[in-house]
């Protein structure tokens, strides 16, 4: 690789017509060009170049050598151009890992979206909870919720993941509905089996802190099965607010305890640290960060 180095510096030099204004052009010193020049000269045992104070003319082998190392550089910048016409491009596949509720959800609503604005992009969704490593695993990007802890990654907020306490109409029609936290001990409550310490739930009002022993029927780690079992009307639930905007907007589900606060978690956009994201890559990167600030405003507009 130093030689084929050498072999571009020649030809800058020339093109340059002194070390001087070639040594600029590729960011080195003036004696650290005449050094490589005098390398290459040494690894082909011939003498390339007459130097006077004034200027350069070629040898017979330097005249010989010269179209071959253009032709080197010339090759090099349409390798260049090749990587930088791929990163412009709205063409290509990403490659996403999302949490399994949230791609549920949002399958329909966003991904197909895109795909209609964005047809040259194929998106390969990669639905789990478990945490891929995307330097080694090849993923573009992920999404996540609360802090990633890995310094390859650049983390770009997101939304706030918050739990909303709901529940049928039909239900709360038979069982009542709980005005205060410490009511829900009363009611079947589906409980998300994920979390630690999932049959204690936890509000807070103003500076207070309500802890409540819930049980129910269902237990489960999906939130989509819980969200299923809530519209049934089997019990109350506590599911994430990007679940059930359209419920709550049509009534079909009721926002409980609206005074009590349920815990925040953010939730992040990631990707593997480089200097510059594919075009194709920072297109799903704007349009879901857009797509989740409306979302967020729904809900906003929702609480009001």
């Amino acid at each position: 690789m130093g030689e084929l180095d050498d072999l571009a510096a020649f030809a800058v030099l020339l093109a340059c017509g002194s070390f001087t204004r070639a040594a600029e052009r590729l960011g080195c010193s003036k004696g650290q060009l005449s050094k490589r020049i005098r390398a290459l000269e040494d690894d082909l045992g011939v003498t390339l170049l007459h130097r006077t104070t004034r200027s350069l003319s070629l040898t017979a082998a330097g005249a010989a050598l010269l179209p071959e190392a253009q032709a080197l550089n010339a090759q090099a910048a349409r390798a260049r151009q090749a990587v930088a016409s791929l990163q412009e491009a709205e063409q290509g596949t990403v490659r996403l890992s999302v949490p399994v509720s949230l791609g549920e959800t949002f399958f329909d609503a966003w991904l197909v979206e895109f795909s209609r604005a964005h047809p040259g992009i194929r998106l390969e969704l990669d639905l789990t909870n478990e945490r891929r490593d995307l330097v080694a695993e090849g993923f573009d990007l992920a999404i996540r919720s609360g802090m990633t802890g890995d310094e390859r990654l650049v983390a770009r907020p997101l939304f706030a993941l918050q739990e909303i306490t709901c529940a049928t109409p039909a239900y709360l029609a038979s069982h009542g509905e709980p005005r205060q936290p410490a009511e829900l001990s009363g009611h079947n409550c589906l409980l998300n089996t994920h979390y630690p310490g999932h049959e204690e739930w936890l509000y807070q009002r103003r500076h207070e802190l309500f802890r409540v022993a819930v049980s129910g029927v269902l237990a489960s780690n999906h939130y989509t099965l819980l969200k299923k079992a809530a519209m049934a009307g089997v019990g109350i639930s506590r599911l994430p607010s990007y679940m059930i905007q359209s419920e709550l907007a049509e009534g079909r589900l009721v926002w409980l305890l609206r005074d009590y606060q349920t815990r925040a978690s953010p939730v992040f956009l990631v990707h593997p640290y480089q200097g510059g994201l594919p075009r194709r890559t920072q297109l799903l990167v704007d349009y879901l960060l857009a797509w989740f600030e409306r979302s967020r405003q729904r809900l906003v507009a929702l609480q009001g």
